[in-house]
This record gives C-alpha cells, structure tokens and sequence, in this order.
C-alpha cells in the first residue's frame, strides 16, 4: 500500500514538485469554504454510512471514519482545529485531519466521490440554509412593518407619482406596500429551494462511479428530495447560485427603494418622518446636522448585489460544462451577497422601530396640491351622470379657478364652483376632506381604513 503521508498534499504520488508561493495563494480556498465544515462532516459521515449499507466498506472502517468526523467537528466548533492552506480547502484539511485520527483507513473516505460531487454538495446544503435564515429575517421585518402600520392606519399621508402630491393615502398604507414586495421576495427565496432539492452526491468527478451506491438513501439523508440526473450537468450547474443572488438583488433592490423614499421624508424639504438618534449620524462641520447614513449604505450596497451577480453570470457565460476552476468563486460571491442582504434586512429592521410619522406635517401636506381633485371627478361620475373625462375637465376648470385665486379646492365657495358646474351642491365639500377621500377608496387592495386592517390581520395571521 502506497502511504499517505499527513505532510503532504493527497496528489503527491503524481505531482512531484510543490506548488509556487502564488499558486498557493490564488489556489487555496479555505479561508472561504471552511463555514462549509458542518456540511462537509455530515456528507461525509452519510456517504460511508451508505458505503456500509450498500457492503463497499466495514463496520469498523465505517464507524472509524464517524468517529473521526465527530471528532473534527468538535474540534472546529472549539477552536482547536489547525487550517492548512497547503491543502486548498475545508474538504482536504478535514481529510488530512481524518488520517492524523484514524490513519489510512481514513483513505475508504474517499470511495465513489470526488471533490466535484463533494463540493456542490456541501455548497447546496449551505445555501439551503441560507435561503432560509433570510426568509425568516424577512418574516421579522413583515411583523415590524404591520406593527408599525397597525398604529398608523388613520395617519393621513400624500401618495405621490413623479414625487408630485397625487392622491391621499394611509401610511399604513404605503408601508403595506412594502410588505407586498418582502412576500414577493420571500416567495422567490421559497421557490429557490425546489432547484436545490436535488442531491449532487454520487455523481463523483463528472460521469458516476462504477461502484454500486445508493444515491437515494444519501439524498433522502441529507434532507434532498432526489438525487440529480446527470452526472455532467451536476458538476458544471451552478443555476441555484444564480437563483439566489438574483433573488439577493432583488431583495436589495427593494431594500434600496425603501431605504431613497425615507431619505426623501426625512429630508428638511418633506418632514415627514423622524429618525431616532440611534439611527442617525453627525457631521463633521456642521453642528445642527442629523444625517441618515445608514439608509444611504443600504442604497449604497445594492450595487455590490448587483455586482455578484453579474459576476457569476459573466463566469459561467463561455465556461464548458463540467468542473473548472472558474467555479471556485461562485462560493465567495454567494457568502459576500448572503452577508450584505442579511446585514441590510437587520439595519432596515432597526431603522424602521426609530422611526416616527410627523403626522401633522403628513396630513398639512395631503392637504395641498389640489388632492382630492380626482375624488371631484369621481363624483361627478357618480352623482352627476357625467363621463369621466367630461368630468376629468370640468375638475381641471376648478382646480384652476382655486390656483388663479390661490386656494386650495375646499376653499372654494359653492358660488364658485356653481359657476363651473352649476349641478354642484353643498354636498360636494365633504369631497374634499382628506380623511374621508383615504377612507371612500373600498375596492379590493385600496386605500381605506376597513381594508388595511383585514390585510393587517391576513398577514398576521399567516
């Protein structure tokens, strides 16, 4: 039996000479893929499990090589495990370890795998995982935005197009919405499980093995739905790593709209929100100032997200199916986007618990700009039998009798607005009432009080 000895790397026997400093540096990847190790253990501890049961190994080959994955594990957890970059990655340190353990039959480890299989493997269950741990850190922000809401339903606030005042709305209401796009991503991360349900495992370097395994019993063990089909197309797929950081992106995406709007309120110029002292920054120069940073480095680390998925994207595009060593930064990108997202999930949760509504300043500016202006034509349809674009004109005419006077619509007498539409009648002032217009908005998704509250209780109910 050729030896294996613990000093050196596991293709010696054939490479004769050792690697260049820069080889190593560029060639190892364990200070990336050693959170992998929890991963890795199980895989392996499932793979000679399968072994035994399917009499490739022993007994006691079997439950050495367990006993000595335990033990790493423990070591790792503790602190007391030493990482070689010799030896590339988490999978080689852990078997070289295994050696030290047990000796050579640490080698049986090895039968009917390669890294290839190996890696993906271990990759899938992390991202697994990940996928989620983020849809629960989603489901933490949903239950900070309906509590935030649940308070705010008659809070009056402009809901605005091309930032112009267009029509009022309950904050609730607009925080509703950025729920719809939480759920939205929550539902795209559920959907990413289903591609990452398939067990790379067996399918070793790239076409199987000849050895009679199992492959459902490893899958069905190590929580997959089914093994893959094709031995090729396992090793050379990376479509679960692209799922995830598109659903990263736009996560981010959404995160980064929320994080410009209340930029926006916050600014001196709308007023409409406050945010606590705890979210806030100073200025260098400038005594008075209260800058909101951090909602500018959410806006700012959508462009990372962004950047990983190009990324990954523009790898794969001319690379031959199969392994290369391309593919060893698909696990750096997908670390470095599953970081930013869950870092960005956590500091928009705790800007969003500091926040206050300037509610008055709300309801002043849902006052102005002619608001309820569509709510007049509404009326007019309604009340007056009059299409809507007649009735569209006829508002138009009024709004501009109110600007050429410079008051607002409801500060307009009945004579006044006789004289555009002679039909009219006390009646119609009520229109003009902010709260009465958020609370008119019935149809299903709308704006009125009864409405946001049953959305409030769907959602928490589910």
């Amino acid at each position: 039996m050729v030896k294996n000895k613990n000093n050196t790397a596991i293709w010696s026997s054939r490479i004769k000479k050792d690697p260049s400093t820069l080889f190593q540096k560029v060639g190892n990847s364990i200070s990336i893929d050693k959170r992998l190790f929890r991963e890795d253990i199980l895989g392996s501890i499932v793979h000679v499990e399968m072994l035994l049961r399917q009499k490739i190994i022993s007994f006691k080959i079997k439950n050495k090589i367990t006993y000595g994955l335990k033990k790493i594990e423990k070591e790792i957890t503790k602190n007391k495990f030493e990482y070689n970059k010799k030896y590339e990655d988490i999978h080689m340190n852990i078997e070289k370890r295994l050696f030290q353990i047990i000796g050579e039959e640490a080698g049986y480890i090895h039968t009917a795998r390669s890294r290839n299989d190996q890696v993906i493997t271990d990759f899938k269950m992390w991202t697994t995982s990940a996928t989620k741990k983020i849809n629960n850190n989603l489901d933490n922000i949903i239950k900070t935005i309906l509590n935030i809401s649940e308070k705010n339903i008659e809070t009056i606030m402009p809901g605005f197009t091309h930032l112009k005042n267009a029509q009022a709305v309950s904050f609730a209401h607009y925080l509703m919405a950025y729920v719809e796009m939480f759920i939205r991503d929550k539902k795209r991360f559920s959907h990413n499980l289903e591609s990452l349900s398939e067990c790379p495992l067996g399918v070793a370097a790239l076409t199987g093995t000849s050895f009679n395994i199992d492959r459902n019993f490893t899958a069905k063990k190590l929580g997959f739905k089914k093994p893959t089909n094709n031995s090729i197309d396992t090793v050379a797929d990376r479509d679960f790593v692209l799922d995830f950081l598109y659903s990263t992106s736009v996560c981010s995406m959404h995160i980064s709209r929320i994080a410009e709007e209340l930029i926006i309120w916050n600014s001196d110029g709308f007023n409409l929100i406050t945010l606590s002292d705890k979210v806030v920054t100073g200025s260098s120069i400038m005594p008075q100032k209260k800058n909101p940073d951090l909602l500018e480095y959410l806006r700012g680390k959508t462009g990372s997200a962004y950047g990983n998925l190009f990324a990954m994207l523009t790898i794969l595009k001319g690379l031959p199916i199969s392994y290369f060593k391309d593919l060893q930064d698909d696990k750096e990108i997908l670390f470095k986007s599953n970081e930013i997202l869950n870092n960005c999930i956590a500091i928009l949760n705790e800007i969003l618990k500091n926040l206050k509504p300037n509610k008055q300043k709300m309801l002043d500016l849902a006052n102005s700009g002619y608001i309820t202006a569509t709510d007049l034509a509404d009326y007019l349809v309604k009340n007056h039998s009059m299409p809507f674009r007649q009735a569209y004109q006829t508002t138009a005419a009024i709004v501009n009798i109110a600007e050429k006077k410079n008051k607002k619509i409801d500060e307009l007498s009945i004579d006044e607005l006789k004289k555009i539409e002679p039909k009219l009648t006390i009646e119609v002032l009520k229109i003009f009432n902010v709260k009465n217009s958020v609370n008119s908005k019935k149809s299903y998704g709308g704006t009125s009080f009864d409405n946001i509250k049953k959305m409030i209780i769907k959602y928490k109910k589910a």
